[in-house]
């Protein structure tokens, strides 16, 4: 016959062997578990990439004592617990912090794309802090009036991004710390690039703390850009649209293959990344890198995304989900959504979108579109994906649908990919186009790759 609960606890009450027993049991249990949360948590630590700012904070900066160092940075320069390089850079006796350097959307990142932004004193730390991203000293009207246009016409232009000699004047050592997002049209590449002529020009160290390529560094897509033809701000040399590398790989490269004169550079590699990583598999905290790149999904989509900019076809921006949302006034949005789902395109899938963005392309105006969602980023090719996007608007909307030609071509970095698809060539045909270049990117850059 089975013993009922209360006369379980009765038998246990008044045997104090047994009670001390079961106590020590549980003390056992308790202890084990705790032991175990404090392995993993020490797992989990050791398995925490270290960005290459914390690499060198610990090992490297005799390479900058007693030098007059320039910091160039954004808010995405921060440790893995957010202290921002400025302020840890500043507060440390052994650093000579003297000037501040911000790319396109300023060192706070409050400038929107194609914003001008002056010169001026930081109030907090009483640091001068200069633009890397500024066509002339003066504000453009067209900067207020049309920044769809000022933006395009900017981006394409050569002059006005190499620091002048009063910008970097005294300064012995430059520290490049900035979030790339793996596209080859985000400036803040161009920027280093630019930054790292000007340092081989005057002397000056160049020192690049590395950080994650967010979408992975294997992946690969889009054409090379044909250089030097269509060098611009939004691509500077010959690699992919999607490049597959970090920052500082990029540097080793730029400065082996395509500056005339080699920066004296340093790169500071992370420790503990993987190729195969993406930027939520780092445990590092995500900062928006520009006010028009809020996710990790918008980076994702972004190698794609990007070429609405060359377009009538608004790219999402004054809305909360750019780039993954994308639409025009002229376009059906159940119409399209049908159409692109009906492609059964790898990895992802259209939902139907109708939105008024606040600002950029077709501001105050409803728009019909569609939004992506990813929901398996490793067989989803958003370069692909945006060209098979591009062609079904062409043939639904022939009449609606254009080319910004000249700032498409230089987004893509070739004029090919835009006059293929006005001849009605297959987008698969158009990809295969660039397969062997891929391949001979893929074995040039294998000597500059740290990981």
């Amino acid at each position: 016959m089975r013993e009922t609960e209360n006369q379980i606890f009765h038998r246990i009450r008044s045997s104090p062997r047994l009670t001390l027993f079961i106590l020590l049991l549980a003390n056992i249990i308790i202890f084990s578990s705790c032991q175990k949360e404090r392995t993993d948590v020490a797992q989990q630590e050791q398995k925490r990439i270290k960005p290459g700012l914390e690499v060198f904070l610990e090992k490297h900066i005799s390479l900058i004592k007693g030098k007059r160092a320039g910091l160039i940075t954004n808010p995405t320069g921060v440790d893995s617990r957010l202290q921002s390089t400025i302020e840890l850079f500043s507060s440390n006796a052994d650093i000579n912090l003297v000037a501040l350097y911000g790319p396109e959307h300023g060192v706070r990142g409050n400038a929107q794309a194609g914003e001008y932004v002056s010169f001026y004193i930081d109030e907090k730390y009483s640091l001068p802090v200069f633009s890397l991203y500024g066509q002339s000293k003066k504000l453009e009207p067209d900067m207020f009036k049309n920044i769809d246009d000022y933006m395009r016409s900017f981006d394409t232009k050569k002059i006005g991004k190499i620091p002048d000699k009063a910008m970097v004047e005294r300064i012995e050592a430059l520290i490049f710390d900035i979030q790339d997002v793996g596209t080859r049209v985000y400036t803040y590449i161009a920027t280093m690039a630019y930054s790292m002529e000007v340092s081989a020009e005057y002397g000056i160290d160049f020192i690049v703390l590395d950080r994650p390529n967010p979408i992975n560094g294997l992946e690969m897509e889009g054409p090379l850009l044909e250089y030097p033809e269509f060098s611009s701000f939004v691509g500077l040399y010959p690699i992919p649209m999607r490049h597959g590398m970090t920052v500082g790989e990029l540097a080793l490269l730029f400065n082996d293959k395509f500056l005339k004169k080699k920066a004296k550079l340093r790169v500071i590699p992370m420790e503990g990344w993987e190729r195969k990583m993406w930027f939520d598999e780092t445990r590092l905290p995500w900062v928006i890198p520009s006010p028009n790149m809020p996710t990790l999904e918008t980076a994702t989509v972004y190698p794609g995304q990007v070429l609405w900019e060359g377009t009538n076809v608004s790219e999402g921006r004054g809305t909360t989900k750019p780039f993954e949302i994308f639409g025009a006034p002229w376009i059906d949005g159940y119409e399209l959504t049908k159409k692109l789902n009906e492609l059964r395109l790898p990895g992802l899938s259209f939902r139907e979108a109708w939105f008024t963005p606040t600002f950029s392309k077709y501001s105050g105006e409803m728009c019909g579109g569609a939004q992506i969602h990813v929901f398996d980023r490793n067989r989803y090719r958003p370069f692909e994906a945006t060209l098979h996007i591009i062609k079904t608007i062409m043939d639904i909307y022939p009449g609606d649908f254009k080319f910004h030609a000249d700032y498409l071509d230089k987004i893509m970095g070739t004029s090919k990919v835009r006059e293929a698809l006005e001849k009605g060539v297959d987008v698969k045909d158009i990809l295969k186009n660039f397969e062997e270049d891929l391949n001979k990117f893929s074995n040039l850059r294998k000597p500059y790759l740290l990981y």
